[in-house]
């Protein structure tokens, strides 16, 4: 047994996230650590909101809501929604924390007291108006490049430049509305990470060949760029503040560590919130403090967030000279778009997770995410896609399965598993093919490969089915009632197999599956090859119950119905 630590980008506090957002980190992460915790490993799965920044205060403002208000609101929102998707953290926290505060502030005086952070004079934008100095995103205008009227200080979203305050045409206050900005002068912290550069490269190189060359090419193009000192405090009310033993004039002033420092942090801080509530039971430090070899660390998230959590974050624990623990693997997606779009709320185009929970149950989106999972390159949600799969893996190859095995064998043979006859030459050739694609399944899951890892998995339903149709029960029973029997009791062995492995993929339909046979210790255990070859985890005379349909099939109707509602490839 193996002790690993899984974490995935924190979700921005800002609103709801769409599924392009759940298939990059969350949901991934909440499949491996399934896996994991099945096959016997002690797993510790974090996560939480990333509170702090600009455009938490601007979300606030616009609901009329104080910032601390605004954002435990919408921690709980979005923790609602990732309850529904089944995502099972053992903490999902909140960078605004106590925990992450006073973790941050101790990072912030190890890395001065070495000598990797310095204060320093820069110019940035004021507003008389509003009584303060405006932060890159405070500031709108036009950009000069494409002349989009509202760019923020930092980047156009319509054409992705990136930007600086003082770059835009026409600049106003994001908060008063005023044009009336002057550039001044203030003092800030940065993070000196062009002294870290050679060993952050030399940390690199020790890593990168196990990671998804995504991850590895990213972090290279990164260091061979060169490392810059980067300013990691900010003019905002809402932050973690500069502490006033260190840096008392900024304290004064009211500066806040950048939200890109505080939030990697927050990993750690998140764990610390976890063991604080149980801290009898529960040592936070055992997963993060001097254990390089007793803790296997898996990140997870999309390729926006890699240089951050490859190149940054690793520089800042490497300065701190302290034995935090770092990243093993980094798993890397790039982005799901949507008909080869971007998702976007204030275009109505795309689905996001709180409105795919209202049309349909969680596990058609996990296991269609899972599959389609954008790893090697960028993929594309459609509608289209999204019906086919569902109908044809989902109700068809499993669903479909499951009912036709345990209805006809109620009606045929009552409400136990039937006796029969000895396993013959077709179980033995299912057993050893079922040992084998399960032995292909465990090895993309532990490869993290979970495109891989799903066509594996439904290999393993196809492979119930092809029996099925090799044996023919229902004409079976008409010459060899013992054999129907037979073949009867070997599918429903396989449906309680599948109910074990699927658990990772679809929590809630593998609970039905196995809640189907009165089993008196029934668990989701993960199955050894012994027990996938010789079917025979459910013995005979196993009350069952036939379940409601597991996935009810899409028609024509709902696709052209999704497509109205949230947009198509002519959106």
């Amino acid at each position: 047994m193996a002790r690993h630590l899984i974490t995935s980008a924190l979700p921005y506090i800002n609103g709801i996230k769409h599924l392009g957002n759940m298939v990059g980190s969350m949901l991934p992460a909440d499949v491996y650590s399934r896996y994991l915790r099945q096959r016997g490993h002690d797993v510790l799965y974090i996560c939480a909101t990333d509170e702090h920044g600009t455009p938490a205060e601007l979300a606030a403002k616009e609901r009329g809501l104080a910032v601390d208000e605004f954002c435990a609101q919408a921690h709980d929102a979005q923790k609602a929604v990732y309850d529904g998707f089944a995502l099972a953290f053992d903490y999902f926290g909140r960078s605004s924390s106590a925990e992450n505060r006073d973790i941050t502030q101790h990072f912030a005086r190890k890395l001065n007291e070495n000598g990797f952070i310095e204060e320093r004079a820069i110019r940035q934008v004021y507003s008389p108006a509003d009584g303060r100095f405006l932060p890159d995103r405070y500031v709108e205008g036009t950009c000069p490049h494409c002349g989009y009227d509202k760019a923020r200080g930092d980047q156009c979203e319509n054409c992705t430049r990136v930007l600086d305050p003082t770059d835009l045409i026409n600049p106003r206050s994001a908060i008063s509305g005023s044009t009336d900005l002057e550039v001044r002068e203030t003092k800030h912290l940065f993070l000196l990470q062009s002294k870290l550069q050679h060993e952050v490269e030399q940390w690199v190189a020790r890593h990168e060949d196990d990671w998804p060359q995504l991850a590895s090419s990213i972090a290279r193009k990164w260091l061979n760029e060169g490392l810059h000192d980067r300013a990691i405090t900010r003019d905002l009310d809402w932050g973690v503040p500069v502490p006033a033993d260190t840096w008392p004039e900024l304290a004064a002033e009211g500066k806040v560590f950048y939200v890109w420092f505080d939030a990697p942090i927050e990993y750690i801080g998140a764990t610390k919130e976890w063991a604080d509530q149980d801290p009898e039971n529960r040592d936070w430090k055992s997963w993060w403090y001097d254990v390089d070899t007793e803790v296997r660390y898996t990140e997870f998230m999309a390729k926006d967030n890699v240089p951050f959590h490859t190149v940054m974050f690793p520089a800042t624990e490497l300065g701190v000279r302290e034995p935090w623990k770092k990243v093993d693997y980094v798993k890397a997606f790039n982005w799901l778009t949507y008909y080869g779009g971007k998702f976007s709320t204030s275009q109505k185009r795309g689905v996001f997770t709180d409105q795919a929970l209202d049309i349909l149950p969680a596990d058609y989106w996990r296991y269609f995410l899972i599959a389609n999972a954008p790893e090697s390159d960028d993929s594309s949600f459609t509608w289209e896609h999204f019906t086919a799969t569902v109908n044809k893996d989902l109700a068809d190859t499993l669903g479909n399965f499951v009912n036709r095995v345990l209805s006809f064998s109620r009606k045929r043979f009552g409400d136990e598993v039937p006796a029969g006859g000895e396993p013959g030459e077709a179980e033995a050739k299912l057993g050893e093919e079922i040992a084998r694609l399960l032995a292909e399944y465990e090895a993309q899951m532990e490869a993290l490969q979970f495109r891989k890892a799903a066509a594996a998995l439904r290999a393993l339903w196809s492979a119930g089915n092809s029996y099925l149709e090799e044996k023919a029960p229902w004409l079976e029973i008409k010459t060899d009632k013992d054999g129907a029997a037979l073949t009867l009791r070997t599918a429903m062995n396989l449906i309680h197999l599948y109910a074990v492995v699927s658990e990772p993929f679809i929590p809630a339909t593998a609970k039905t599956m196995r809640e189907a046979f009165s089993l008196a210790d029934d668990t989701a255990t993960w199955a050894t090859a012994a027990e996938a070859k010789s079917l025979s985890s459910v013995p005979v005379g196993t009350p069952f119950t036939v379940p409601p349909v597991l996935f009810a099939k899409l028609t024509d109707e709902d696709l052209e119905n999704y497509k109205e509602r949230f947009g198509g490839d002519e959106g």
